[in-house]
């Protein structure tokens, strides 16, 4: 044990980079919506990019560390604070024994990443410890009074299982990371909900199902974030698309970031939990870069594609 959950807020999973190639078995490739924020926490942590860390919905988490640790925080952006304390995020920072973490309800962005040196250790399912919500597969949601361990950094940076292994004194909190023979990626601010976010498309297989006015408006409206969004998909509201083609569709293999339409006109982005077979037509496919964008939209925020 490393970590006790004094508070899990309204929705924190145990997250890495997912399992891929398990549609054939119904699993979704499930992990971090924000894929991006998580490989940076765990860079600057010094973790392989694809350690397991927690995906924290909107804040509320409050985390107390029996071990001292470092630890780093990406992705949404809010007040986190180390025994009443706000630290920096997309940074290394050092936790001693006894020490609470707390996250505030974020101003930008919808989830922080957090990711622990060793990474969380939790049970793998066909290679992945990610949390399904779809299929209930993966590690819980975690409740209060759960203890969560952590692995331990081995010479080369690869993690075994065990309790967490903490830098002598003067180590640097981050400079794991550079051994890892991983670059960094960019800091990408948290989008502002009061804005627009931008994400690029590419025609779908069943794009012909639909007129030329619909594919038009696709690309040119502002659409809206339903508050019914989740990790399985971000529903849309705006002006409706238009199907031309009405015969029954057979249920087909669905990709993430497929842009299913139901009949009313209003399409969902399939996000990480998505299922792997879908009965209607796919106008368009987001592009994985910019799904993370989605991740991070807020209910009611304005989502604008190009294609």
């Amino acid at each position: 044990m490393a970590i006790v959950v004094v508070n899990p807020g309204p929705l924190t999973l145990v997250e890495d980079l997912g399992r891929q190639g398990w549609a054939s078995l119904g699993l979704s490739p499930s992990g971090a919506l924000d894929r991006q924020s998580l490989r940076l926490a765990n860079l600057l942590v010094g973790n392989p990019a694809e350690a397991a860390g927690l995906e924290i919905l909107l804040g509320g988490l409050r985390l107390r560390f029996v071990t001292a640790s470092t630890v780093a925080v990406a992705g949404a952006e809010g007040i986190v604070t180390l025994n009443g304390a706000e630290i920096p995020l997309n940074q290394a920072v050092r936790v001693a024994p006894g020490a609470v973490l707390d996250f505030g309800a974020p101003l930008f962005g919808l989830r922080y990443y957090l990711a622990v040196q060793g990474g969380i250790d939790a049970p793998k399912l066909l290679g992945s410890s990610s949390t399904d919500m779809l299929s209930g597969e993966g590690p819980a949601p975690l409740k209060s009074g759960a203890q969560l361990g952590t692995g331990r950094v081995s010479a080369g940076n690869g993690l075994v299982s065990g309790t967490a292994s903490v830098p002598g004194p003067g180590a640097g909190a981050g400079m794991g990371a550079l051994n890892n023979a991983h670059v960094l990626p960019a800091i990408r601010r948290a989008p502002d909900p009061g804005r627009a976010i931008t994400a690029r498309v590419d025609r779908g297989p069943r794009a012909d199902w639909f007129d030329d006015d619909s594919w038009r408006r696709l690309v040119s409206q502002d659409w809206t974030l339903s508050p019914d969004s989740n990790r399985i998909g971000a529903r849309l509201v705006g002006r409706p698309l238009t199907q031309t083609r009405l015969e029954e569709l057979p249920s087909e293999g669905m990709v993430l970031g497929a842009l299913q339409v139901p009949p009313s006109g209003l399409p969902t982005v399939f996000l990480a939990d998505h299922p792997v077979t879908g009965g209607y037509p796919v106008i368009a496919v987001v592009r994985r870069t910019d799904l993370d964008l989605l991740g991070q939209a807020r209910p009611g925020q304005r989502i604008r594609f190009l294609g």
